[in-house]
């Protein structure tokens, strides 16, 4: 039976993983040492030129329980979430998440790169380091000299939708610098500073001037011609092979998700130079394991060998836990629930975007966003069980924001609900406390793992996600086009609580807050570990730290206890940034691409870009 791919016996790099960080480190390094040959191995399919993958508005179909571009991991299920299972999609395609995410410019805080090279001894993974190469990598098409941007990278960045600002989003900005007084409106919310927090900003995405997707597959792979770099969809890598504590090569099989009609035996590629994993927060601790690099009883129990015990690999779980409470517009106002519902639009929109690359097929409808830090004196509204995490993690780095707060003109559950005019606070906690893991539990590779979580497991981060929802209610509710809350979607408040309030237009700026008392608290608690899911931010799995504090790789990226061989992904955080993570990725592989290249004998000059 013929084979999908032709797969050489061996090659100088092998990479484990096609996503965001693996584009841009085979690519990088294919084009600087032309004479290296470069294998990378993507279990999902290739995006090359697929329309789902290039037109923004079509974000939301990877999310589709059908969909082949997505891995969705089944947690185990937990009293911190109301005893349900939480389920975490992750990216399964040539470009990983950059080909499937909802494409929204977040970058992290300062200190967030600062932590990883202070807090942790990763020498040159600062915010001196790292913000430099985030610059390198863009065009920022809304200002190339603006400080801290970039002008000539691979990956643009605009306003999308040729610029257009949702109705709902201009209320809010205008609402929001008046209501929360201290809190202005800024064109700069992403300059790595404390000036970025606490202003209400226009939302920024990876989307280009023409209207097409900004992914890493697109502009750092598929645009270039490389001879030396060969790129397979559709293979699922099963383990490094390791000899003599030396990673020789990769084991592999197609993927019979892609390739349905494909052999299933086991294949195997040397990698004469270097094997890098980068198969993403969600995978890459998988590939260690099941490769015996990891947890001595977890490996037992997976029936694996035991080739070198890091009790790091799997641990440290960490995301951005997000809810959006569902709130209506009056019938006047655009939202993107009806858009979604009307196939006329839908094809006029397809028209419009093909002729301009503008609309609302150019567009995520994510227009504004506000990076919320409590003042010195709202501290106290978020309880006892938070000031110890506040003074921990906060109090001395003020550019480190409490949450994400944005007025989304959707509901992406709205399916299920009377078609009413929906508009969504939309709101994820920056830093949660809440830790989880991520284990095999087979050595067979289409085996689910055993997934932990932890969302909600840290009392600070219940805190949080309540004083979050009191924060977007007030907002929302002072909105011109504010036509209620869509109550069955919200706490179930005791009756008689003035926390019931029905309201079927806008309150004045100077109406009064709603009263919550400890039994509504509760209620709004409750509601958290019922509604809370993922951002889809996972990270942290193959953490970067020294290896007797739980550490998989060192500043290097080299695993522990193995020679010739990295993982260069979003697992590696040591600790979370407050970012949509498509930007961590970059700066993970850029930095990763100066690395590589320096062992191979190379220079930062050889870079384009760079």
């Amino acid at each position: 039976m013929a084979t999908p791919h032709e797969i050489q016996p061996s090659y100088d790099l092998v990479v484990a993983g096609g996503g965001t960080a693996a584009c841009i480190v085979a690519s990088r390094i294919a084009s600087s040492f032309p004479q290296l040959s470069i294998l990378v191995l993507e279990q999902g399919p290739a995006t090359k030129g697929k329309i789902e993958h290039i037109q923004p508005g079509r974000f939301l179909s990877h999310l589709a329980p059908t969909s082949k571009t997505m891995q969705f991991t089944v947690s185990a299920e937990s009293m911190n979430v109301a005893g349900r299972k939480v389920v975490v999609p992750s990216a399964r395609c040539v470009g990983g998440g950059s080909a499937v995410n909802f494409m929204l410019y977040n970058r992290p805080a300062g200190s967030d790169f600062d932590d990883w090279e202070i807090e942790y001894g990763n020498a040159g993974w600062g915010k001196a380091d790292l913000a430099p190469l985030l610059q390198k990598a863009e065009t920022y098409e809304i200002d190339p000299e603006r400080r801290t941007h970039g002008a000539e990278g691979p990956l643009r960045v605009t306003f999308g939708g040729g610029g257009e600002m949702f109705e709902v989003g201009k209320q809010f900005l205008d609402v929001g610098q008046k209501y929360e007084k201290n809190r202005p409106v800024s064109d700069e919310a992403n300059a790595f500073d404390e000036k970025s927090i606490n202003v209400f900003y226009h939302m920024p995405k990876w989307i280009s001037s023409d209207g097409r997707r900004s992914d890493a597959a697109h502009h750092y792979l598929y645009n270039k011609n490389l001879e030396n770099l060969q790129v397979c969809d559709g293979c699922l890598v099963k383990r490094v092979v390791v000899e003599n504590g030396i990673a020789t090569g990769v084991e592999f099989l197609f993927d019979r998700r892609v390739h349905e009609a494909a052999p299933q035996d086991a294949r195997i590629v040397q990698a004469r130079k270097l094997v890098v994993i980068a198969a993403g927060a969600m995978g890459s601790p998988l590939v260690l394991e099941r490769s015996g690099i990891g947890r001595k009883d977890v490996l037992e129990r997976a029936g694996v060998p035991l080739v070198a015990e890091v009790t790091g690999v799997g641990e440290n779980y960490q995301d951005h836990t997000l809810v959006t409470v569902p709130y209506t517009a009056d019938s006047g106002v655009q939202t993107l629930n009806t858009f979604r519902s009307n196939p006329e639009a839908i094809k006029k929109a397809h028209v419009q975007w093909e002729r301009d690359g503008t609309g609302l097929m150019a567009t995520n409808g994510v227009d504004v966003a506000i990076k919320m830090r409590p003042h010195p004196e709202e501290i106290g509204e978020l309880g006892p069980e938070f000031i110890a995490y506040w003074n921990e993690l906060f109090a001395n780095k003020p550019d480190k924001p409490l949450l994400w707060l944005s007025l989304v003109p959707s509901y992406i559950s709205a399916s299920a609900l009377p078609p009413l005019n929906f508009i969504g606070s939309s709101i994820f906690a920056a830093y949660p406390g809440s830790r989880g893991s991520l284990h095999i539990s087979s050595a067979n590779p289409y085996v689910a793992p055993d997934f932990q979580a932890g969302f909600l497991s840290h009392p600070a981060d219940v805190a949080v996600m309540r004083w979050a929802y009191k924060k977007g209610r007030e907002l929302t509710r002072r909105l011109p086009c504010f036509a209620g809350a869509y109550m069955p979607r919200h706490p179930q408040f005791p009756a008689g609580s003035t926390a019931n309030v029905a309201e079927t237009g806008p309150v004045a700026l100077s109406e009064p807050k709603i009263v919550y008392t400890a039994e509504d608290d509760k209620a709004i608690d409750q509601y958290m570990r019922e509604s809370i899911q993922t951002a889809w931010h996972s990270l942290g799995t193959c953490a970067m730290k020294p290896l007797e504090q739980g550490g998989v790789v060192d500043s290097k990226l080299n695993v522990y206890g193995v020679k010739q061989l990295k993982v260069a992904d979003l697992s590696i955080p040591p600790s979370n940034v407050h970012a949509n993570t498509y930007s961590t990725t970059i700066a993970i592989a850029e930095k990763a691409v100066l690395i590589i290249a320096k062992e191979l004998g190379g220079s930062v000059e050889q870079f384009t870009g760079l």
